[in-house]
């Protein structure tokens, strides 16, 4: 019965977080007419209605909302159950480039690490050229990158990034003087797209910061130190799209390819999870 329970119980958390029968199923590799049936089930069980559908998206009734944390409860107490045996931990190791994970890391790791207890997952980051080329070498199991120019046509598109020029509210500009930029030391394909569109536009520029990754990069945009060329989806919170306001070029956007090598159900899980993860970030400034 605790079993049972649990099974059913672990479609709340999955559909509340995803507000999606859709993205659900893709995440526990099952169908939606599935997922449908099975919480039809569990309200059935429960005599409650669990779920308001809606044409746009999923959400909890009030019954609902009650009921998820004592789902996640008794999902997190039949894995623990079942974990008792000693099963040994799968080692999945994904590459990542910094320009998809952004501040969102946080958030990114536990949703994977909600839905994949049972796997230990090895996280890389660098830039997209590192993270692909290690992955043809056969050292990643899975890569998820921008993609830039690269005609490859294996791998998944997980979204969309758009970028634009971001800078602090309160930043300041002197058009009589170069444009001052925060960009990733070459080789970086996003100061090569930036440095590319300031350049046939005619604009000026200089480089005052470099960092080490978009979380250095959005640091110094936040500071008001300079502009930057950011996914819109990573930049940090408190920055604005500055492109328009200083006549900048607009920026082509790239998409967010997933390469994986591994693709048996529980590999396809994670990598999956970890898709659902990047996507559920999207946002605009």
């Amino acid at each position: 019965m605790v079993v049972r329970g649990a099974k059913f119980s672990r479609l709340s958390p999955q559909v509340a977080e995803l507000k999606s029968f859709t993205r659900a199923a893709q995440a526990l590799d099952t169908t939606q007419s599935s997922i449908s049936l099975r919480i039809k089930r569990l309200e059935e069980a429960l005599g409650r209605h669990l779920v308001e559908r809606t044409p746009r998206q999923v959400c909890l009734s009030v019954d609902g909302v009650a009921f998820l944390e004592p789902a996640r409860a008794l999902v997190a107490a039949h894995r623990s159950a079942v974990g008792a045996f000693g099963r040994e931990r799968r080692r999945l190791v994904i590459g990542m480039s910094h320009h998809v994970v952004g501040a969102q890391l946080p958030f990114l790791l536990r949703r994977v690490s909600d839905a994949n207890p049972d796997v230990l997952v090895e996280l890389r980051i660098e830039a997209s050229r590192y993270v692909l080329a290690a992955f043809d070498e056969g050292k990643l199991d899975a890569a998820i990158v921008l993609q830039h120019g690269n005609r490859r046509l294996d791998g998944e598109t997980i979204l969309t990034e758009s970028f634009g020029w971001v800078a602090a509210r309160d930043f300041e500009h002197d058009p009589a003087r170069p444009l001052r930029l925060a960009t990733q030391p070459e080789p970086c394909s996003v100061r090569s797209m930036a440095i590319d569109a300031l350049d046939e536009a005619g604009i000026a520029w200089t480089e005052v910061f470099l960092g080490g990754g978009v979380a250095t990069i959005g640091a110094a945009v936040s500071a008001g130190v300079a502009v930057a060329a950011l996914g819109l989806r990573v930049a940090p919170s408190d920055v604005i799209d500055v492109g328009g306001r200083l006549g900048l070029p607009p920026l082509p956007s790239r998409d967010v390819v997933l390469y994986a090598s591994q693709t048996d159900v529980q590999a396809r899980c994670l990598f999956r999870s970890v898709a659902e993860a990047i996507a559920s970030t999207v946002s605009g400034l």
